[in-house]
């Protein structure tokens, strides 16, 4: 087992202010005229809790069972980040490998499909099993608010939903609904990790594109995992050069399929962490988040930290009269 404890460490400048609030008219006493003041800023949305992890439920293996045990001994939204029912995502394994170990906590998850649920043909059974909270079938990809963050839940099995890359529906549609919905602090989660170290898969450049509409609205956090293996990198640019106002990702493989060691370290891994199932636990605040990788019992390797989110970048100004 090889194991780096991480240290704290942020990913950016401080949180953009919020918007300002209304302004409140004071009563005069004298006959001068009255004094607009600003009214006290709207409290901040209390943090949010997060459990990820992905490569999970394989029919014969216990490491599911034993990291179900810390879902159940923990709150908040789950965030399965694909390959969950192995080996090809049939109905009977969602059934007999998934359900009996993560299955009891299905209504507190917004998953991701991983590249083992589409050995069944348009991953009918994974769909079928979330429903709704899954997304589009034709898609698998989809958004939402969590506390204070906004949350991209990103399908990178790209050449059965039409592509990942620039004007490619997915791409074109996260650019749109960045623009749509600013927020000062975002989180995106996908199965093919952009960056690993892992022995067996390690970086994958089909996502790149992904990864450069984030960088480009200021996001903070990317989870992945298709390498059964936890690892976390600095932020970094999509090209993988370490800078402050980057992406930090964790991988984060460990959910119960059969572990692996870990390859050659990338320049920007900070920690890592082989052959030990767990959880990713993240708590997401209104200005930055803290996480901690959460052992199975039996296990004492772990990391934790702290980041603040990245300042909303600005946007373009429009070209006035005459300018081109």
């Amino acid at each position: 087992m090889l194991v780096l404890v991480g240290a704290v460490a942020g990913c950016g400048l401080a949180p953009a202010p919020a918007t300002p609030a209304a302004s409140v008219v004071e009563p005069s006493n004298s006959a001068g005229p009255a004094v607009a003041t600003p009214s006290s800023a709207p409290p901040a949305a209390p943090p949010v809790s997060v459990l990820a992890a992905g490569d999970i439920g394989e029919c014969g293996g216990k490491g599911d069972e034993r990291t179900a045990r810390l879902l159940a001994e923990h709150e908040g939204t789950i965030l399965p980040l694909g390959d969950l029912a192995y080996e090809s995502g049939t109905a009977q394994e969602f059934a007999a490998c998934f359900g009996p170990s993560w299955g009891p906590f299905r209504d507190r998850m917004r998953p991701v499909p991983g590249n083992h649920e589409y050995k069944t043909p348009g991953a009918a059974p994974y769909f079928a099993y979330f429903g709704a909270a899954a997304g589009d079938p034709a898609e698998g990809y989809y958004a939402y608010d969590l506390g204070a963050w906004r949350v991209y839940a990103l399908n990178s099995n790209c050449d059965e939903i039409g592509g990942c890359g620039v004007g490619d529906p997915q791409e074109t549609w996260l650019r749109g609904d960045l623009a749509a919905h600013p927020a000062a602090c975002i989180l995106a989660y996908w199965h093919h990790a952009r960056f690993s170290s892992g022995v067996l898969h390690g970086s994958d450049e089909r996502t790149d594109a992904l990864w450069q509409a984030l960088e480009a609205a200021g996001a903070d956090v990317v989870l992945s995992g298709h390498d059964h293996d936890y690892e976390r990198f600095a932020p970094q640019d999509h090209r993988g050069r370490a800078t402050p106002a980057g992406i930090r990702q964790f991988v984060v493989g460990t959910g119960g399929s059969g572990l692996r060691t870990m390859g050659s370290l990338l320049p920007t891994s900070e920690a890592h962490i082989a052959r030990v199932y767990g959880l990713l636990s993240l708590e997401l605040r209104s200005d930055g988040y803290a996480w901690t990788f959460l052992p199975v019992e039996g296990s004492t390797a772990t990391d934790a930290g702290s980041g603040t989110c990245t300042p909303i970048p600005p946007r373009p100004a429009a070209a006035g009269p005459g300018v081109p």
